[in-house]
């Protein structure tokens, strides 16, 4: 995937290692008012803590008369003790104080029935549990409930309200605190298990040792208007189509499954390796051939409990601010899309058709810090991404987030190099690798443009993901401290935990190891690491190999190849002998294992 563009708040962190549990229990009585009904009630409280952070899950037993609507207070014994961010609540705090108050959807609360909210929070120095509670402004003390148990006041895990029933439902697919379908959870990754691709799981265990990793979820790329129903003849597509993932998702209780959006008129066009079937003119065929289709399948009811998280073009949207005329990469076709709004249409039409469904999660691609880290680059590309998320009758609401790092190898994190650093008085920013960007590795990036693409007029809430899947860079060639300090080369060269040869390099590259496992909330205002690219998918042919899929050859995949201006005219850095983009590459996947960080057991 050529992600090279460039010449040379919410910490919710769900790691549970520690747990604790506080009842409040009693009774209260109190005279009925027209203000208030005998309110009585028991609290449940419990704790998964890990340094710094935890997860709170608050259980509420209604024992007194049925209400119409609540609010839950307590206070924190810790000054330091915050909510970051929660669900199933309108949360808020005040100092130490604090409250959640009722949703639409669970404010009716029947007569001995429960509710199920949660928040993530931080902490320093100690976590202690809040030692009272109240519920609309009266003490919970507890007592007996009635004999005859009425249904819970929060959706049921298996059939939320709705005027159909369900055709279909798994058991186990969404947690107690899902609201019904319409209102999204904050973080579709927090709290359940994801999608594993039978097909991509079977291509990692054939390859030695592949089954440490083939139960990790990986993302379903459609690429082409034929992968929405399988295509068991593609070399780069598996056999099973949209509907046939979604019911494999129900089978294995799944509870979020991805989708990686992939077929733009004019797709990629800065690169050959992964053009796509559409010309750029194409964009109605886009619109009622590729998205009208998913968008009805994934609008099924049969699904309505699985989170669907859909990637949204990859590799699109900042290409017609770096390739486009008057910058080193620009291209005819780059020039094209954005005359002719086929990008910035097509994108505003897929978040507005899927965002409209009520378990959809659309989190647009934002390229990568070696692609728009420069100021010249970082604030035109926020820009950018606004203007089409308002596009086609879109809304910035129809964006729960953004993605980095897709299918590409910058390092998480560089525990050597800062940008901040300096040697003999000149500042790293000045050496060849960095070459003045404002970032040298992928978490302080996507933290930064988060906030940036909030101030332009995205949610406040909204989350980023990273794309791990092969940026671990481990082996032997990993550094262990700094470089010398001869010069800011030496310094950068010898510390970095990036091992390519120029950071514009981004075709199957050699040494390239797995990275971080996926998981939700692994950092501030990240929802998750993801593997979106799926290992041992290979980024493009190493030489020009005909096909049906509209792929074509790029030199950056070719190992013999000596580079261009983009990547500073170093060599590619590729592995040999690597098919089309999209199909399997089991000699890079080895590799992946054999490098991956953190290490495989």
């Amino acid at each position: 995937m050529n992600l090279w563009r460039r010449l040379s708040g919410r910490n919710r962190t769900l790691a549970l290692t520690g747990a604790g549990v506080l009842v409040a229990g009693g009774l209260v009585t109190l005279p009925v008012t027209a203000a208030q009904a005998a309110t009585q009630c028991s609290v449940t409280y419990t704790t998964s803590d890990w340094p710094g952070g935890f997860t709170g899950s608050v259980t509420i037993r209604n024992i007194g008369d049925a209400l119409s609507s609540w609010n839950l207070g307590f206070t924190f014994p810790n000054s330091s003790q915050r909510v970051v961010n929660g669900w199933s609540a309108r949360w808020s705090q005040n100092g130490q104080n604090v409250t959640a108050q009722n949703e639409s959807w669970n404010g009716s609360v029947a007569s001995g029935a429960t509710l199920s909210l949660g928040f993530n929070g931080s902490w320093s120095g100690s976590n202690p549990k809040p030692t009272q509670f109240t519920l609309n402004g009266t003490v919970c003390n507890g007592g007996t409930p009635p004999t005859s148990t009425p249904p819970t006041s929060t959706p049921p895990t298996s059939t939320p309200p709705t005027s159909t029933p369900p055709t279909s439902t798994p058991p186990t697919s969404t947690p107690p605190t899902t609201p019904p379908p319409g209102q999204k959870v904050d973080n579709p990754y927090v709290g359940v298990k994801g999608y594993v691709n039978p097909e991509w799981k079977a291509k990692a265990e054939s390859v030695a040792g592949g089954n440490r990793v083939s139960n990790n979820p990986t993302a379903v790329w459609l690429d082409r208007i034929a992968a929405i129903n399988g295509t068991p003849d593609s070399s780069s597509n598996g056999a099973m189509g949209v509907r046939d993932h979604l019911d494999e998702a129900l089978a294995q209780g799944a509870g979020y499954i991805q989708f990686v959006i992939y077929n733009l008129p004019g797709r990629d066009c800065a690169a050959l390796a992964s053009n796509g079937e559409l010309g750029p003119n194409e964009l109605p065929k886009y619109k009622a051939e590729y998205i009208d289709p998913i968008a009805a399948i994934q609008g099924d009811a049969k699904y309505r409990n699985l989170r669907i998280i859909n990637i949204i073009e990859i590799d699109s949207l900042p290409n017609l601010v770096t390739n486009t005329s008057g910058n080193a990469g620009g291209t005819v076709m780059c020039d094209t899309v954005k005359a002719n709004g086929a990008y910035v249409n097509g994108v505003g039409y897929a978040l507005a058709k899927l965002g409209a469904l009520g378990n959809v999660y659309n989190y647009v691609d934002a390229a990568h810090h070696g692609w728009i880290g420069w100021d010249s680059n970082f604030g035109p590309v926020a820009d950018q991404l606004k203007a089409a998320a308002v596009a086609s009758g879109s809304t910035v609401r129809n964006v729960h987030g953004f993605i980095v790092n897709t299918a590409n190898y910058s390092a998480l994190k560089e525990p050597y190099v800062k940008v901040t650093d300096s040697v003999n008085g000149q500042t790293v920013r000045q050496s060849k690798w960095i070459d003045w960007n404002q970032y040298v590795d992928e978490l302080s990036f996507a933290q930064a443009f988060r906030q940036k693409l909030v101030s332009v007029g995205f949610e406040s809430n909204i989350g980023m993901l990273i794309d791990t899947s092969r940026n671990g860079w481990g082996g032997v060639a990993r550094p262990t401290g700094p470089g010398p300090m001869t010069s800011v080369d030496a310094y950068v060269n010898g510390g970095r935990v990036d091992r390519r040869i120029h950071a514009g390099n981004w075709c199957n590259q050699a040494g390239a190891g797995l990275g971080e496992r996926p998981r939700a909330n692994p950092e501030p205002g990240i929802d998750a690491y993801v593997w979106v690219k799926p290992p041992g998918e290979s980024d493009g042919s190493s030489k020009e190999i005909p096909n049906n899929e509209g792929k074509g050859f790029d030199r950056m995949c070719d190992p013999t190849y000596t580079g261009n201006a983009r990547n500073g005219n170093s060599m590619s850095g590729a592995l040999p002998d690597a098919p089309i983009s999209g199909a399997w590459f089991p000699a890079q996947f080895q590799q992946l294992m054999q490098n991956a960080y953190p290490a495989l057991s």
